[in-house]
């Protein structure tokens, strides 16, 4: 896929006007987003991705459109998991919910930009060392292995490296103004909470791409289709956050689903690459024909699949004590 500086410049410069104007709403009239403002938000994103994907079946053909639509619901799925996090990040730092929007935008920015220097430097790896497929794959088996493994266990957040060594060069008060970065305090300028959490989003959003960004490049090694689906998936993970946080322990099957999609990606990474084989130590650097290849057909199959499998077994898990906990809160609410 041979895309031009321009279009790659209009791309960026649109994904920026996007986030720009979804600040500017933010910072014309800071509001707590409700339900039915969420789901405006969503579909209008969804819909962004989702034209965005036809522009590029309608200019580059099918093959590269079907890996943008499974790359896209691959870092989607991916990012849900990170809500969890975001939801343990925002009631460590007591975020005010007026202003949870505005922290998610700019963490979600700051997540974005690292990972496209994450996107430019596996691309480039790839292009020059093809024996790092098997790499991916394996952290992506083995990171598919720890999510199933792991599933019941309390996510806990603590500070990072990042986070601590910020605290110890700028001091750091411990209340909000508002939605300013920086207050003074006593005659210094320091920072207030929410540059912090900020900070703390995008980190944390970086740690999580270590799964994503080998999931991604193991459906589709184009750059330009491998940073497009990831700014779309999380432009609209911020709003995702306000429509189902009541709902995120409800996924009681997410990470298992998460699994195997990371399971199956792995193992379509070995497939591939071994049917391209170039590496001179396996069969005298020429390909495995014999071995299967995973079409990006059948790998959108599964991975779609998956998540509605994932999604609707555990909605059926937890409806019983969806249902006790709403009918307590409605009796509470009676009560008052």
């Amino acid at each position: 896929m041979d895309v031009p500086v321009w279009v790659w410049l209009v791309t960026v410069g649109a994904i920026g006007v996007l986030f720009a104007l979804d600040l500017a709403i933010v910072d014309r009239k800071p509001h707590e987003v409700g339900m039915a403002e969420a789901v405006r938000w969503v579909v209008f994103y969804l819909a962004c991705a989702a034209a965005f994907g036809l522009g590029i079946w309608f200019f580059a053909g099918s093959t590269f459109a079907v890996e943008y639509f499974a790359g896209y619901l691959t870092e989607y799925s991916l990012s849900v998991d990170n809500l969890f996090i975001f939801v343990i990040i925002m009631s460590a730092f007591r975020v005010p919910a007026i202003q949870q929007h505005r922290v998610l935008l700019i963490g979600i920015v700051l997540a974005l930009a690292m990972r496209g220097l994450f996107i430019a430097a596996g691309a480039a790896v790839i292009s020059h060392f093809s024996w790092v497929f098997y790499l991916f794959a394996a952290l992506l088996i083995y990171l598919g292995w720890r999510q199933i493994r792991h599933r019941k266990q309390e996510v806990e957040f603590g500070e990072n490296i990042v986070l601590r060594t910020l605290r110890k060069r700028i001091p750091v008060s411990d209340e909000y103004d508002g939605s300013q970065l920086t207050i003074k305090r006593d005659g210094k300028r320091c920072l207030t909470p929410m540059i912090v959490v900020m900070i703390a989003i995008g980190t944390v959003d970086l740690v999580f791409a270590l799964d994503s960004i080998p999931a991604i490049f193991g459906l589709t090694q184009e750059a330009f289709l491998v940073f497009t689906a990831n700014a779309f998936a999380l432009m609209g993970l911020r709003q995702l956050y306000f429509l189902i946080g009541r709902l995120l322990t409800r996924l009681v099957y997410l990470p298992i689903g998460l699994g195997v999609i990371l399971g199956f990606i792995g193992v379509k990474l070995v497939l591939d690459t071994l049917h391209e084989n170039s590496i001179s130590l396996l069969n005298h650097g020429e390909p495995l024909e014999s071995v299967p290849a995973v079409g990006i057909g059948l790998s959108l199959a599964v991975i779609v699949g998956v998540l509605l499998a994932t999604t609707v077994a555990s909605m059926h898990k937890t409806r019983g004590h969806h249902r006790g906990v709403e009918l307590a809160r409605s009796e509470a609410i009676k009560s008052q």
